[in-house]
């Protein structure tokens, strides 16, 4: 499933959930390309520990999918890292006013949040996809707050575009589970109201990632059908896969 030529799971003393995506068999035989997309939590936690490190990374530019809100609360990466910054919000509804019964299937709760950044948020969805189809703005690091369900929602439908298969990208968001628990024992010591009462917003089954794959498949077609609706090029779906994916 995947080429472990380089590290997945990059260690940084505050960025718990910090993710490559690359190394994925897709399209055509061809291998999603390591270190020019990565995934994570929020950067605000970067600090001068991390510096070195991160600039190893060359990264240019960073997708913050957060709201105005938490941007505002919680800070931004910060500016001497020199990357592009984009804020570009990811519109949906509030978990927080969704009901979560005992009886309900979770999976499914998850699943139909997903869809709902996929309606609600498909303005920032299409702009974040668009500059991931950018060479020019590689390598890019697309983060929210805990770089679970923003984040692996537009991590899924780039890697779905790549061509990668559906179990191995419901996989790589499963990765998430792990890594929240030293993020969630961090949240609990520093703003336990964003965890208290919201347990189940912080698991990451890879059921709920096919579940969502599926709906929306079966809503508009196919992946790419979506990704178009919504107003990426045929174009800009063709860089991403030139860029994104190695030679044959």
């Amino acid at each position: 499933m995947v080429d472990e030529s380089y590290s997945r799971n990059l260690p940084f003393s505050k960025a718990y959930n910090f993710r490559d995506v690359g190394g994925y068999a897709g399209l055509d035989g061809r291998t999603v390309r390591w270190r020019r997309l990565f995934r994570a939590d929020s950067l605000h936690r970067l600090d001068e520990a991390d510096a070195e490190a991160f600039a190893a990374l060359g990264v240019r530019t960073v997708i913050d999918l957060r709201r105005p809100h938490e941007v505002e609360k919680f800070g931004r990466v910060a500016d001497a890292h020199g990357v592009d910054y984009r804020n570009l919000v990811l519109r949906h509804v509030d978990w927080e006013e969704v009901g979560h019964t005992e009886d309900e299937v979770h999976e499914r709760w998850l699943a139909d949040r997903y869809l709902n950044f996929a309606e609600d948020g498909h303005e920032a969805i299409a702009d974040s996809l668009r500059l991931i189809a950018d060479p020019a703005a590689a390598p890019v690091v697309v983060h929210c707050m805990a770089g679970k369900d923003r984040t692996g929602t537009v991590c899924a439908l780039t890697l779905a575009l790549l061509g990668v298969e559906d179990e191995v990208i419901a996989a790589d968001y499963a990765l998430t589970t792990e890594a929240m628990r030293p993020l969630t024992k961090y949240l609990l010591e520093h703003n336990p109201e964003t965890i208290l009462g919201n347990e189940h917003m912080f698991d990451s089954p890879p059921e709920a990632m096919r579940m969502f794959l599926g709906d929306l498949r079966d809503r508009h077609g196919s992946v790419e059908a979506y990704t178009k609706e919504i107003g990426l090029t045929a174009d800009e779906i063709a860089s991403m896969r030139a860029h994104l994916l190695t030679e044959n």
